[in-house]
C-alpha cells in the first residue's frame, strides 16, 4: 500500500510570505490555517512506518511537526521514520530543510550529481555528517530503490526523468559547480510500490508541458504537478516582480500552452497542483481561478493531505 502525504504545497516563502500584503497573503494571514501553506514537499511510504521525503523545504521542521506519522516513535529517545530525501532540484525551497535534519539520525540524500554538486560547493551542507547522511547519485531513466537505514530494501521504486526547467536562481550569472551542460538540474519522478504496482508522479517544477512528458504520466492514478503561477506574467502584473513564470522555470496553469490545457487529454485519476505561489489566485476558494481549476478536474491540496494508493 503506497501512502502519500502534502507535507506543503506552497511554492518558495509559503503562504502567506513573511514579507507580503498581497491579497493571498492577507487572506492566509486572517483567514485561518486552511488558506495556509508551507513550502512544497511530500512524504511516501511503502508500509507506513518508514518514510521517504521529496524534497527538504525551509519548513521541515514545522511540517514534521504537524504530522504525527513522521514523528519519533513513542519511548525511543532518538528515532525518525524518515529514512531518506530525494531531491528534484536545487533551489532554496528544495534543500535549506536537510539543515534541520543535523541531528545525527541516519538516512540517505538522492539527488542527481549536478544538485549534489552544489550541495557539496556549500559548505554548510557539511554540518549533515557522512558517517550518518550518504549522498546517493541518481541518474535520469535509471531506476533506483531507496533503501531503510540499515540497508534493507524498501519495496518502492523511483524512476527521475529530466522536466524543463532551469538551474537555481542563485545560479544565474555564476559558474555551475556541476557544470552548464545536460540535463539534471530539474526532474520529475515516478514512485512505484513494487507490490501492489501502483505509481504516481512528482512534478514540482516544470517550464512546459512538452509531448514528451504528456506521454510520460498518462495514465497515472495520481500525478503532482508544478501550480506555480496562474498566468505567466501574474507577479508582473501583481506588481510583485519583473520575471515571468517561465522565464523561472514554471509553467502557467492557464493559458493555450498552460498545464491545465495541455494535461486535459489524459488519463489521470486525481492531479493536485503543488509548489503554488502566494501570487496565486487559485487559492482563493471562492475565487474564478479557483473554479475553473476545479472544474477541469484539479484539485488544491492543503498541507497535510494523505493519499493512499
Amino acid at each position: 500500500m503506497l501512502r502519500v502525504v502534502v507535507l506543503g504545497a506552497g511554492a518558495g516563502g509559503g503562504v502567506p510570505q513573511w514579507n507580503c500584503g498581497c491579497e493571498g497573503c492577507r487572506a492566509a494571514r486572517h483567514g485561518g490555517r486552511e488558506l495556509q501553506r508551507t513550502q512544497a514537499s511530500v512524504a511516501f511510504s511503502g508500509d507506513g512506518e518508514h518514510w521517504f521525503l521529496i524534497n527538504a523545504s525551509p519548513d521541515l521542521r514545522q511540517q514534521l511537526n504537524a504530522t504525527p506519522l513522521l514523528h519519533p516513535k513513542a519511548g525511543a529517545l532518538r528515532h525518525t521514520p524518515i529514512a531518506g530525501v530525494i531531491l528534484t532540484n536545487s533551489e532554496v525551497d528544495a534543500v535549506a530543510g536537510l539543515l534541520s535534519m543535523r541531528e545525527g539520525s541516519p538516512f540517505t540524500v538522492y539527488a542527481h550529481e549536478k544538485v549534489l554538486a552544489i550541495l557539496g560547493a556549500n559548505s554548510i551542507f557539511n554540518v549533515l555528517n557522512e558517517k550518518n547522511v550518504r549522498r546517493q547519485p541518481i541518474a535520469l531513466r535509471e531506476p533506483f530503490e531507496p533503501r531503510l537505514p540499515d540497508g534493507a530494501r524498501s519495496g518502492l521504486e523511483v524512476l527521475p526523468f529530466a522536466v524543463p526547467g532551469k538551474s537555481a536562481w542563485y545560479l544565474e550569472g555564476k559558474v555551475h559547480p556541476g557544470g552548464e551542460s545536460g540535463d539534471g538540474d530539474t526532474l520529475g519522478l515516478k514512485i512505484t510500490d513494487k507490490a501492489t504496482g501502483k505509481f504516481f508522479y512528482f512534478i514540482a517544477a516544470c517550464a512546459e508541458v512538452t509531448d514528451a512528458l504528456k506521454a510520460e504520466i498518462d495514465g497515472a492514478a495520481l500525478v503532482f504537478f508544478d501550480g506555480t503561477v496562474w498566468r505567466d506574467d501574474e507577479m508582473i502584473k501583481a506588481g510583485l516582480g519583473h520575471k515571468t513564470g517561465k522565464s523561472m522555470g514554471h509553467v502557467a496553469m492557464s493559458g493555450d500552452d498552460g498545464a491545465i490545457a495541455r494535461l486535459a487529454d489524459l488519463n489521470i485519476d486525481r492531479k493536485l497542483f503543488l509548489h503554488i505561489n502566494n501570487s496565486n489566485p487559485v487559492l482563493l476558494p471562492g475565487s474564478p481561478e479557483r473554479k475553473a481549476a476545479e472544474q477541469a478536474g484539479w484539485q488544491i491540496p492543503a498541507d497535510g493531505t494523505e493519499i493512499v494508493l
